[in-house]
């Protein structure tokens, strides 16, 4: 049993919690459709507010959210340089509960007291009021309980939560338990109630105070700096007026200082401000000093479709931390985000959207700011390469030492997997990789060791002929699809002489109707997947993926890895993927890094190195995400 009123009373409720907003929406819904004059009466409008401003509110948190995921605009002022990683996530998961309680109180407030249901829409008076009671009541009235909530039993039982998010964020101010927030209500309300009390309240009072209370409470969680230094040089009776997230993160690294709800004048008549804070503001407002380390390892990354663009933590952080899938709420942006793909690219540039920690070791994920369906564009390929090039030279010029290339990024008709930007550039120091031998590694580990024959699509390609040169030499074999009978030979010569004959040349779907193990490296329609027999296992590397046609069949997802048990701050999954799971040529990039090899992994791929990658990643503590029923690993 926990402490009491610790816990949320609908702490077990999950989703369902939002049916407490029921009774609310009821009385509005029901004069507004049942009462015969079809009116509503001044509580209902009441409620038909109280319903609008928790929707604001909630979309002032998400949007202060998104900003702060925002690492292309925030990297340079972050305070606190570790990630948000899933634990904190879901820890915050229900950081919208004060939402509902307070909404309950708002109702029950307005029900009792029926003046608060006839305030007008503006009154200057009640804003003068209102700021003499928050700065004389709800500014001390807070200040005086966040420091009790800071003693020994209090702060164990209680206040601990709020402190237990190893990373202050917008959605951390809403993370703390029902007593705090209980206190909380009371320290909002003082100055709304006090001022309609006196006769001064106004709906425009209301809206206000609360909004920009809920504004302030986001700003100080942010954990970037946003505050000017010299504002309060110009004027440094102001640094007393109003806090600074550096102040407020301050208080979560340093929990016996810096106790103000917004004013730092309580800390100092207190004596609890901190004595750094002014001099860390300065420091980290300029953007000298928030430690910004140069990254060991970057993934290069690229948009896949117009759905999963809104994958991402600075479009909605919860919904990014699980793998991707098409959501309902996302249907209706998809029309804005198509326009945001546009802008994009006009204008935009390759740029950071997430990173990670291994062993102390910084990684992080760049984007090029393009989608699927550009890359086959062929007046697009020119643009796309010198994104690519500028983000190379760019990370070369950092001191970054190995840069991986994603599946679009690194495709062989675009730039010959990276090689046309080696060959351009011989003296670059960073060493750009694609990750294809980790990539044949985990296809080749999920083909069981009884397998005797495959098919294989894209089998001319780089990956596909790795693939192909591996199998035979483990007398599987392999009937690749191509029409090119000299791209075909010439892949079969590069075969030991006596494994020659299992690589067999096809150049119809047709032959792959008894064959149940397909490898896909280039798209196939539901018509040609028909041909495959039931039972068939689809492996891939083709992006995008292939359609799950056939029911009687199974499909694997494009070849992945599990990072190391040790990684730290990751927060986001990487598009169909579990948490900590990324793509095999983001994972070959990581074992790239992590065992300090100095060449480039560009050209043709080394068949020889596929076991000498694969044992490299596990001895790492990668472990592979196996998608087939029949892995070598059951």
């Amino acid at each position: 049993m926990g402490a009491p009123l610790s816990s949320w009373p609908w702490e077990n409720l999950g989703i369902f919690k939002y049916l407490l907003y029921g009774p609310i929406v009821g009385k509005v819904l029901y004069e507004i459709f049942y009462e015969e004059k079809h009116s509503i009466s001044n509580l209902s409008w009441w409620c038909l507010h109280l319903l609008i401003l928790c929707g604001l509110r909630g979309l002032l948190h998400v949007l202060w959210s998104s900003y702060s995921n925002m690492l292309f605009l925030t990297r340079n002022r972050r305070i606190l340089q570790q990630g948000v990683d899933f634990k904190q996530i879901d820890k915050e998961w229900n950081w919208d509960n004060f939402l509902i309680l307070q909404a309950l109180v708002a109702t029950i407030v307005c029900y009792i007291f029926p003046f608060l249901q006839h305030l007008p829409l503006w009154n200057v008076k009640g804003v003068i009021v209102a700021l003499i009671l928050h700065v004389g009541v709800s500014e001390p009235l807070y200040y005086l309980a966040h420091k009790k909530f800071h003693e020994d039993y209090l702060f164990t039982n209680y206040h601990s939560l709020h402190h237990s998010s190893p990373v202050p964020t917008p959605l951390t101010a809403g993370n703390a338990t029902f007593l705090e927030h209980v206190i909380l209500t009371a320290v909002i309300g003082i100055p709304i109630f006090g001022a309609s009390m006196m006769g001064y309240g106004s709906g425009s009072l209301v809206y206000g105070y609360v909004l920009f209370f809920d504004f302030l409470r986001c700003f100080g969680h942010c954990n970037v700096e946003i505050v000017p230094h010299k504002l309060f040089e110009a004027l440094p009776f102001l640094k007393y007026l109003i806090y600074t997230p550096t102040y407020h993160n301050l208080h979560h690294t340093d929990k016996d200082t810096n106790f103000c709800l917004f004013m730092p004048l309580f800390d100092a008549l207190g004596n609890t401000l901190n004595k750094n804070s002014w001099t860390l503001h300065k420091t980290l407002s300029s953007g000298s000093g928030n430690g910004a380390k140069v990254p060991d390892f970057v993934f290069l990354a690229h948009m896949v479709d117009i759905s999963s663009c809104m994958h991402v933590p600075f479009v909605l952080r919860s919904a990014s931390s699980f793998a991707y899938t098409t959501r309902l709420f996302f249907i209706p942006c998809l029309p804005v985000t198509f326009l945001v793909v546009m802008a994009m690219w006009l204008w935009s540039k390759t740029f950071l959207l997430s990173f990670y920690y291994i062993r102390g070791r910084l990684h992080q994920t760049w984007v090029v700011p393009r989608c699927g369906f550009q890359y086959f564009l062929p007046f697009a390929t020119d643009g796309i390469n010198k994104h690519i090039e500028q983000a190379i030279l760019r990370a070369d010029k950092m001191g970054v030492k190995v840069i991986s290339l994603a599946a679009l990024n690194k495709n062989e008709s675009l730039n010959g997997g990276g090689k046309l930007f080696v060959d351009k550039h011989p003296n670059l120091r960073v060493r750009v990789v694609h990750g294809n031998t980790l990539t044949a590694a985990v296809i080749l580990n999920e083909i069981h060791q009884d397998v005797k024959e495959v098919f294989l699509t894209g089998a001319t390609s780089k990956l596909g002929r790795a693939i192909a040169l591996y199998l035979c030499q483990k007398k599987v074999r392999v009937l690749m699809l191509t029409i090119s009978t000299d791209r075909f030979q010439k892949i079969q010569k590069e075969a030991p002489v006596e494994y020659q004959s299992y690589l067999v040349q096809v150049t119809k779907y047709q032959a792959a109707k008894n064959c149940k193990t397909w490898i896909v490296g280039k798209w196939i329609t539901p018509r040609e997947q028909s041909w495959a027999p039931s039972g068939t296992h689809f492996h891939q590397f083709v992006v995008p993926p292939i359609l799950s046609f056939r029911r009687d069949c199974t499909y694997g997802d494009l070849a992945a890895m599990r990072l190391p048990e040790d990684v730290e701050g990751l927060g986001c999954c990487e598009y169909t993927m579990d948490r900590g799971v990324v793509h095999a040529c983001h994972a070959g990039g990581v074992v790239h890094s992590l065992e300090g090899w100095t060449h480039h992994e560009v050209g043709a791929l080394d068949v020889n190195r596929i076991d000498l990658v694969w044992q490299a990643a596990l001895k790492h503590g990668l472990r592979p995400v196996s998608s087939s029923p029949h892995s070598k690993s059951d």
